[in-house]
């Protein structure tokens, strides 16, 4: 049956039906992505400014995304100063057509970690300028805190570095943020197991950003349906409330008046 979503992601007044987001990089094919995007139905596909109109297998790239008819969310990855990112951006929302942005400013190139001094000034200009912002942060709730402050609706912390895939490398920070945050977060870069999208979900994670763990798996395709399933069952565990863990065993099974073994030994 077909019925609406009840429980649909909401960012800037708007629902997606789908908690998971896909990258559009570093996949084998054009026809990998394709496969991937139909099999995961995310509820955006991130894209680089810079990759619009690159030829691949005889069509444009941004022919091929329309053509997935989903949602575009435009990046400003490489972006290394505040003038950078809201000059890309501006650049984004007339290739695009979208007032979507998802913001980075990269103050690190080893580790790919966000500018924590400029990325609060960036987003607050942009949203000044009509954006919808999504901006790539860390899990420092300080910094969280601040670009909530300057109108983002949703941020996007990490879970650890872009690409290595390792998962919650701070899972007290992680949900510590989500604690005393309410706004949505979408949890982007770091992730690399279906289990990791489960956990961070599970946790009350609105949704998750992936790219890398999809598109060098060796079966994209297959890895994003995993990732799909996995998103979906941690925030049904969420909405469901897990059992608190405990010290010591007890038993599952009730034990109702004298076990039928017992009578039968005294028979």
């Amino acid at each position: 049956m077909n019925t609406p979503n009840d429980d649909a992601l909401v960012l800037y007044g708007q629902r997606f039906e789908s908690r998971l987001l896909l990258g559009t990089a570093r996949y084998p094919s054009p026809a990998a992505l394709q496969a991937a995007v139909q099999r995961a139905r995310p509820a955006m596909l991130t894209a680089a400014l810079r990759r619009q109109g690159s030829i691949e297998q005889g069509k444009s790239f941004w022919a091929m995304l329309k053509e997935l008819q989903v949602p575009v969310l435009p990046n400003t990855a490489g972006c290394h100063s505040v003038q950078e990112a809201i000059t890309t951006s501006h650049m984004a929302r007339e290739v695009f057509d979208t007032p979507w942005i998802k913001l980075e400013v990269i103050g690190d190139d080893y580790t790919l970690q966000p500018d924590t001094l400029n990325l609060v000034q960036a987003a607050e200009q942009l949203v000044r300028d009509g954006f919808y912002v999504l901006p790539y942060c860390t899990e420092d709730l300080v910094l969280c805190q601040r670009l909530v402050d300057v109108g983002c609706q949703a941020i996007m912390p990490w879970a650890a570095p872009i690409g290595t895939g390792r998962g919650p490398v701070n899972p007290y920070a992680m949900q510590t943020l989500r604690q005393r945050l309410d706004v949505p977060m979408l949890v982007d870069a770091g992730l690399g197991l279906p289990s990791h999208a489960c956990q961070v979900m599970e946790w009350g994670f609105d949704g998750v950003l992936l790219n890398t763990a999809v598109a060098q798996a060796a079966d994209p395709v297959r890895m994003a349906g995993a990732f799909a399933d996995a998103v979906a069952a941690g925030r049904a565990a969420h909405l469901a409330g897990a059992m608190q863990p405990r010290e010591s065993a007890q038993p599952s099974t009730p034990v109702l008046g004298t076990p039928f073994w017992h009578h039968a030994q005294e028979a």
